[in-house]
């Protein structure tokens, strides 16, 4: 039996980085929601808990979710999109400090992302979730998630399940 491990991605929108991270190999299951963490990051935020094997590393998956959000912006609605990176774990903060930290050169502006412990999480009502993968022609998912798709493609090729994808190449 595989081991899954599981981390959580806040950014943009959940249907976004829901249908990133339903493209990856390593990646078995991506539950879509609302994590809250501690002190001032308590408030639920849309965000996403990826459940993943060794077959991808945690470093891989930081650098797509830095990579396929404005990671950089500190934008109006980061209060509904909060850019973090939530750990379960002392050694994935750890991880997750240090590839922001080795990334940093790579991005002209300042990454704002957050590294903070995850608390909880509610899921999106279940008609809104697996979004893309239902809707891929509609409007919202032609303007927003086939761009970071396409970044997937040019970027982290090696890393995507082509099976997964096959609507949208």
């Amino acid at each position: 039996m595989i081991k899954l491990t599981k981390i959580a991605f806040g950014g943009g929108c959940h249907w976004c980085t829901e249908a990133v991270f339903q493209t990856l190999k390593g990646v078995d299951k991506v539950e879509q929601g609302y994590v809250a963490s501690i002190g001032e990051n308590q408030t639920f935020s849309e965000a996403v808990i990826v459940h993943y094997h060794k077959e991808i590393a945690l470093k891989t998956l930081i650098e797509i979710h830095l990579y396929t959000h404005k990671s950089t912006s500190n934008h109006s609605m980061r209060d509904k999109y909060r850019s973090a990176i939530y750990t379960f774990s002392e050694e994935q903060a750890k991880v997750s400090r240090a590839v922001i930290v080795n990334l940093q050169k790579d991005f002209d502006e300042q990454i704002i992302t957050k590294v903070i412990p995850f608390k909880s999480f509610k899921p999106s009502r279940e008609a809104i979730q697996n979004y893309y993968q239902k809707n891929p022609e509609r409007p919202f998912c032609k303007t927003f998630i086939n761009p970071k798709l396409k970044l997937l493609l040019e970027q982290f090729s090696k890393h995507i399940n082509s099976e997964k994808l096959n609507h949208f190449i």
